[in-house]
């Protein structure tokens, strides 16, 4: 056994001399085996390595990172529009809801002049008709004039030596005075006036004396050309009862009122700003299209009487031309051609060309077969029986 071992030991090595040991030691360079020797072959090159050549690699610049603004960047333009705020402290809300409002309009400028706690009653606090009077003779800019005022105004107005009691025949006559000289004196100046009534209140009496002061605010306002903006059935319920909770301006419900049942929250104060901004909006648009108008002019002073500038003069100008009135003071070009097509109107009375087509409903709704359909539809909600092939017959084929 062990000689059988050492017979292999030797046959291993001598196989090794032979053919020239390990394929690390014949990868030598200029290294010859024994069996190259003896038969005197030459020795085969031995393949250099091929050294790799290192690319430095590409250098990447990093680019800037990209800062993306939430908010719309607007530019800046001058200031072309000056809505002044004026009144109590539901004025001073009011006039925060606004500049939200109308931040999307960078030429107008939202000026705040509300003074809480005071109103038109108490002219020992803070008198509003001597304030308006320094206000227009002033150097402040106005392009619409937006009044909210009565919170604080259901106090005894002292008339000489009498004092009358609130919301009182005498009481109301003192106090539509006193509306009539603010609205007399923005008229005089021919600067729009928007008077905003109040909100219902928490307080049921005290609702009830605002509706009240806001019929009152409608009468003197409109009488004298300006525009009154009803909050009233943005801040109630289907029963028309105060509703402290409510839609906002983008339609989700969220808490209107605070917890005293008066003042505005947050989203209060923008929701009574859309009805308001609306007609801000309507003033500022209508006041380019009034002033290419041509103005007629008095034949007694021979100065320019300018109706189309007075609150609502455009739209009695457009329903005088859709009626085919001539207007005076026109180009003869826009006589020719009216602004305006026809207008249905949705409220009021009837003109005589819409006599017949009522005369003929309502006889159709007196008597016959189709008083009698339609009491069923819209008395009773029975829907009509539909028509077979027609899309509302929904009934199983037989």
């Amino acid at each position: 056994m062990r000689l059988r071992s050492l017979i292999v030991v030797l046959c291993a090595a001598g196989l090794l001399l032979l053919t020239g040991g390990p394929v690390s030691l014949a990868q030598q360079p200029q290294q010859r085996s024994l069996f190259q020797l003896f038969w005197q072959l030459p020795a085969k090159p031995t393949a250099q390595p091929q050294q790799r050549q290192r690319i430095a690699p590409a250098s990447r610049r990093r680019a800037a990172p990209v800062v993306v603004r939430d908010d719309p960047v607007i530019p800046k333009v001058d200031v072309a529009y000056h809505v002044v705020v004026m009144g109590d402290s539901l004025a001073n809300l009011l006039a925060d809801g606004l500049d939200d409002a109308l931040n999307n309009r960078p030429d107008v400028e939202v000026v705040h002049r509300a003074k809480p706690d005071s109103g038109l009653v108490r002219s020992d606090f803070y008198d509003w008709s001597r304030a308006v009077a320094e206000l227009l003779a002033g150097d402040q800019k106005i392009t619409v004039a937006v009044m909210m005022i009565g919170l604080n105004d259901r106090q005894p107005i002292r008339d000489g030596e009498v004092v009358q009691e609130p919301l009182s025949p005498r009481w109301l006559e003192l106090y539509r005075d006193r509306v009539d000289a603010i609205a007399a004196a923005f008229a005089a100046k021919r600067i729009p006036l928007v008077w905003v009534g109040a909100p219902p209140m928490q307080n049921t009496r005290l609702s009830a004396d605002l509706v009240t002061l806001n019929e009152l605010f409608r009468e003197r306002i409109e009488k004298a050309g300006g525009h009154y903006v009803d909050l009233w059935g943005g801040f109630v319920d289907g029963e028309n009862r105060y509703a402290a909770t409510g839609p906002d301006v983008s339609g989700q419900p969220t808490r209107l009122r605070l917890g005293d049942g008066i003042h505005f929250t947050k989203a209060g104060a923008r929701k009574a700003a859309h009805f308001v901004d609306l007609v801000i909006r309507r003033i500022i648009e209508a006041a380019p299209q009034a002033s290419v108008i041509a103005l007629p002019v008095a034949p007694e002073t021979g100065a320019p009487t300018a109706p189309e500038l007075q609150p609502g003069g455009v739209e009695r100008l457009i329903d005088q031309m859709a009626a085919g009135l001539p207007v005076i003071g026109l180009p003869p070009a826009l006589q020719a051609r009216p602004l305006a097509g026809p207008i249905q109107p949705l409220t009021g009375l009837a003109t005589p060309s819409e006599q017949p087509l009522l005369a003929s409903i309502a006889e159709a709704r007196g008597h016959g077969d189709a008083a009698d359909q339609l009491e069923r539809v819209f008395g009773q909600g029975i829907a009509p029986d539909p028509v077979p092939g027609r899309i509302d017959d929904y009934r199983w084929p037989r």
